[in-house]
């Protein structure tokens, strides 16, 4: 199965455990009826803030998205085994290195964040909250929590809650390469 068809089960799946009709669900995320049928069939590769917008409303982590079908739970993960996908609309690269299912809260994420890349979430909060530190392993990133503005560099660690709009820039002419860290 390839990532957007992963995605596709996986928001299908979520959205039926939870009870909604695509309209429900469309009404709860503020993504049009069309775009979310799009996406379970498959059919398109949704960006970073339209799948946002669908965990937020799912009360779960954009990472989670990524996992593959329950049942799969294992104490390892290896890398070539890791869900990797790219951001159609800012060209991110993010790679879900921590192994899935419910054996752990933890969720790590790796991201590829290209020169001049920009990415604007409209995050609300969700019950139960999630956590989440993002730890910068090479080059520099800006990082906006609500009003709070931070400019991280190389060995920086930030830590909030997801509960406010979260934007990240890069403003230099290098990738930056970073780890999120998700606790919900």
């Amino acid at each position: 199965m390839n990532i957007n068809e992963q995605i596709a089960a996986r928001v299908r799946h979520l959205r039926v455990a939870h009870d909604l009709s695509l309209e429900g669900l469309a009404e709860r995320s503020g993504v049009s009826r069309s775009m979310i049928s799009l996406i379970e069939r498959g059919e398109t590769s949704a960006t970073a803030v339209v799948l946002e917008k669908l965990a937020a409303a799912l009360g779960i982590t954009l990472a989670a998205l990524f996992e593959p079908p329950a049942g799969s739970a294992a104490p390892l993960m290896r890398r070539a085994d890791q869900a990797v996908w790219r951001d159609p609309d800012s060209g991110y690269l993010r790679r879900n290195v921590s192994p899935s299912g419910t054996l752990t809260p933890i969720q790590i994420v790796e991201v590829d964040f290209p020169a001049g890349a920009h990415v604007a979430y409209e995050t609300g909060s969700r019950e139960p909250a999630a956590h989440q530190q993002v730890w910068v392993l090479e080059g520099q990133i800006d990082v906006t929590v609500g009003d709070e503005q931070h400019s991280l560099q190389d060995g920086d660690c930030l830590a909030f809650v997801l509960d406010r709009p979260t934007a990240f820039r890069n403003r230099t002419r290098k990738t930056a390469r970073y780890a999120v860290v998700i606790v919900s």
